[in-house]
This record gives structure tokens, sequence and C-alpha cells, in this order.
């Protein structure tokens, strides 16, 4: 709280209300500390002036700040707190983000526009029994833009196991095209064969060779039997004319 201004109780108790919901909300990608009515658990200098901002946002590791938020009430939003605290965090080179009920915005508005203050942001917020509701207002783009730095470590590569040099072997030629697969068969030369199936199969060969021997053993030829001649038919003799003699 400023030590120019005394709020009266129910004020100052919205007031602080709002700080802690915003402290969840900032917690999310920052260290937050906050100074809520008479605390004073972090404080930050300017020049020779010590001050406690409402909200302290730091960063990488809680070593730097990144941002400082204020949240004022109906109030508190005049010249003497504007140039008391708004003025003052603005030198430190981070952003201010300032909170204030929506009726205070266009007075906000005059007294940053008269006294030369740069908001970061300026939000407004609402408290309706148990929920606080905010509405951001306006946004800077020439505003002090903390930047935070992270590191990360990238693992080492393991290291590469040396290869086992196999032995080639014979591609096939280009021309001769590979042997195809039916489909839906699996390969049987390389499956392990039961003794059963060996001996059954070793009995089909033997089979198997035996018709392949007969086949290709050419078959004997019964020579043919050569044909008789047949006897030649003796001619019947002459038979005498009646009437002629014997001769002697």
């Amino acid at each position: 709280m400023s030590p120019i201004l005394t709020r009266p109780v129910r004020e100052q108790l919205e007031h602080d209300r709002v700080i802690r919901q915003l402290q969840a909300r900032y917690k999310r990608k920052n260290d937050v500390i906050i100074n809520p009515g008479n605390e004073q658990n972090q404080s930050i200098t300017v020049g020779e002036l010590v001050v406690f901002p409402d909200l302290l946002l730091f960063g990488e590791g809680g070593r730097r700040l990144v941002g400082t938020v204020e949240v004022e009430t109906g109030e508190s939003v005049n010249s003497i707190e504007a140039r008391a605290e708004w003025a003052v965090y603005t030198k430190l080179r981070v952003p201010l983000h300032l909170y204030v009920p929506p009726a205070c915005v266009d007075a906000v508005k005059r007294i940053c526009a008269e006294y030369q203050i740069v908001l970061a942001e300026l939000w407004t917020y609402t408290t309706s029994f148990d929920q606080v509701r905010f509405n951001m207002v306006h946004r800077a783009p020439d505003a002090p833009m903390a930047r935070v730095s992270v590191k990360i470590a990238k693992p080492a590569a393991p290291a590469a196991a040396p290869k086992a040099e196999l032995p080639k072997a014979d591609t096939p030629k280009a021309d001769a095209p590979a042997p195809r697969q039916a489909p839906g068969r699996a390969d049987l030369s390389t499956a392990p064969r039961s003794p059963r199936a060996e001996s059954k199969g070793a009995q089909r060969r033997g089979a198997k060779a035996k018709t392949a021997v007969k086949k290709a053993a050419p078959a004997k030829v019964k020579p043919k039997a050569k044909a008789k001649p047949a006897a030649k038919k003796a001619k019947p003799a002459p038979k005498p004319k009646k009437g002629a003699k014997k001769r002697r």
C-alpha cells in the first residue's frame, strides 16, 4: 500500500483479494512475490528510493526482475499516486501492468498522458461474490519488454559402435528378374522339418527317382519275324485234246 494513501477497510480487502488472484495468474510463467496490505515481503530500489510494488515478477529462477504489477482502487487513482508509484516503476526498464476499476479507465489515460507514464498493459477488474474477472483495455507496442533467456542443455550424442563387416552376397543380375512368390504362400524351404516328415520326403523322393529311371530307360524292341515266301503253285498240265494221237 502506498504511504501517501490510507484506504478504507472495505477497499483494502478488495485490493488484497485482487492481488492474490493475480499471484495465482502470473505464477504460471514467473516467480511472484506479493506485498498485500501492510506486508513488505520484497522491495526494489530506484535510485535512493525504496518502494514496494503490489506484485514483483521474477524470471531465471528468481534472479532477475521481469515486471511489476500495481493494483489501484477508486480512491487511489489520482495524480499523487501516479507520480509516487507509476512514474517510479517505469524507471526500472521493465513492463508495468496496472489494474484499476472500470470507472477509472479515462482518468488513468489522462494522467498517463499528462505525466508521460508508459504502461505496458492496462487492465480492469470486477468482483462478483467470490469471482474476480479481468479485462485488458490497452497494451503498448513500444513498452519495454523483458526477455527471459532459457538455455536447454542438449544431451550428448552416444558414440557410434563400430560396424561389423559382412561378406558381400552375390547380387543378381539386373536382366534376370527375381522369382515371384505366389501370394499367401510362405517360404517353406528354410523351415525346420520333423524326422517323420523327412522320412516321408525321402520315400517320396526314392519313388520319384525310380519312376524317372524307368521312363529314361529305352524300351526293348522285339525283332519282327521275317515273312516266309509263299510256295509257287504248280501249273496244271494241259489236257489232251480229243481226237489227238498220243505220241510214242
